[in-house]
């Protein structure tokens, strides 16, 4: 392969930015033809496309995105050069863009990001949203992995590898002085109110399919989809809560709230997805790699 040609990859990295072909050529005082016979060259030698048209819109493919993203760090680095040798020599860093569904347990999600959180290499970018949203971002390369309970139906998509990351039973949860000797759950399901995740999620559908096969009709004060507003309604302690204990783990640290007990049968499961792609962010294969 001849060497690679910085002003064909310079000017890749413009119209990569700019999105407009035509606005970048004018911008670099040259023609459009010009522009477009450099990038061109430019595919050839890497042996990639780099741009694909949707529509009227000029869209990175993903190979796009990984040259870009060299690029990038191309002429960085000329510019961590002028800065080092005036003394200002910035961080190296790389990025991972996480997207989270906006109702997924804060505490699920700082577990799975942990291994690279505090890192001075490493910027973590959090987006939530709904899991279309989420679905359609990954697919066009703008976040690198889903964090979701809530596992896109089959065949969905098809170029999304799902990664199961964690399942716990779900607890019922309460205050400890809404408890009486020898209770069981049964008999505070059937005592007391009770704060449930919304009819949407697999935790409430075993949930009701437990209640039926004991004859239980709860007193459901409360349906929620966030587990940050389920986990505050818990704390007031005016019901119990059907509840992975992970949302309510501090609480349960600290004996703000306490575990009654699991509920058979009924478990949360915690997935990553991640698009295939050819050239994977190491940054997720260190997430999902076994310790």
């Amino acid at each position: 392969m001849r060497s690679l040609n910085y002003h064909h990859l310079r000017y890749f990295q413009a119209v990569a930015h700019s999105g407009n072909l035509t606005r970048t050529a004018g911008q670099l005082n040259l023609s459009q033809s010009a522009l477009s016979t450099q990038i061109r060259t430019l595919e050839e030698q890497l042996g990639h496309k780099l741009f694909e048209r949707k529509g009227r819109q000029l869209v990175l493919t993903e190979a796009g995105h990984i040259a870009l993203a060299y690029a990038d760090d191309i002429f960085g680095a000329g510019d961590a050069l002028v800065a080092t040798l005036a003394e200002k020599a910035p961080r190296e860093v790389r990025e991972l863009r996480v997207g989270a569904l906006a109702t997924l347990s804060r505490n699920f999600q700082i577990a799975f990001l942990r291994p690279l959180i505090g890192r001075e290499d490493v910027i973590i970018k959090i987006r939530s949203g709904r899991l279309e949203e989420l679905l359609r971002a990954i697919e066009d390369y703008e976040i690198d992995v889903v964090l979701t309970n809530q596992p896109p139906e089959p065949g969905k998509s098809a170029h999304l590898i799902r990664h199961e990351v964690a399942r716990q039973a779900v607890g019922l949860i309460s205050k400890p002085n809404r408890m009486k000797p020898d209770d069981t759950p049964d008999a505070m399901l059937r005592r007391e109110p009770v704060l449930l995740p919304s009819r949407e999620t697999s935790i409430r559908t075993d949930f009701d399919a437990y209640c039926e096969r004991r004859d239980i009709a709860p007193n459901i004060v409360a349906e929620v989809d966030d587990m940050a507003m389920l986990r505050v309604l818990t704390r007031e302690g005016q019901a119990i809560a059907v509840v992975p204990p992970i949302v309510v783990k501090d609480e349960l640290d600290s004996g703000e709230l306490k575990l009654v007990a699991e509920l058979p049968g009924i478990f949360e499961a915690f997935y990553a997805l991640a698009l295939r792609r050819r050239f994977p962010n190491s940054l997720v294969e260190t997430l999902l790699s076994p310790e």
